[in-house]
């Protein structure tokens, strides 16, 4: 196996142990809440249970993206230069507006979202497992919010997207 190759296992195995267990957290959370606190609404937030559903959503975006059953990874510029990651998370704002189409909606349940979570992760894995070191590479996507950035690298996102949408999962619950 050339280093190339080597290289790659190991940033593949790093994503998939990282998103693993922020989403089992997650999932670990949900299932231990009981249905009235996950599913209360404060004023001007989410419940729990809309949390774990809009990160299902987000990943399962994120997720096609990867493996190319979406069409929106682009190849990267011969230039590009990967801004590290932790770099490109220092930047991103606490509060945020998601986009309307990972809005949870209303009614979502503790149940439905744990069962999306669940989905998700059997999506992000098979993602993972067909990501190549040239997709990983030289395929990317541009948003507001991260810039240009290669489909590692939206992996990288999705394991900080998962932790931090735990936080404010524990937050709606009161923990």
């Amino acid at each position: 196996m050339d280093s190339r190759q080597s290289e790659h296992l190991a940033r593949v195995r790093h994503l998939r142990e990282g998103f693993s267990s922020g989403n089992e957290h997650l999932v670990g959370l949900l299932r231990q809440a009981a249905d009235g606190p996950a599913q209360r609404v404060a004023a001007g937030c989410w419940s729990a249970a809309q949390v774990g559903w809009h990160v299902a959503s987000v990943n399962t975006r994120f997720a096609a993206l990867m493996s190319g059953d979406s069409p929106g990874a682009k190849s990267l510029a011969d230039d590009f230069v990967e801004t590290p990651w932790g770099e490109i998370v220092s930047r991103i704002p606490g509060q945020l507006d998601a986009p309307s189409a990972v809005r949870p909606p209303a009614g979502v349940t503790r149940h439905d979202s744990i069962a999306a979570l669940e989905a998700s992760a059997l999506k992000m894995a098979r993602a993972l497992d067909t990501l190549t070191p040239e997709r990983g590479m030289k395929l990317g996507v541009t948003n507001p919010l991260v810039g240009t950035i290669n489909l590692y690298q939206l992996g990288d996102w999705a394991v900080s997207h998962v932790v931090r949408h735990y936080r404010q999962a524990e937050r709606a619950l009161g923990e």
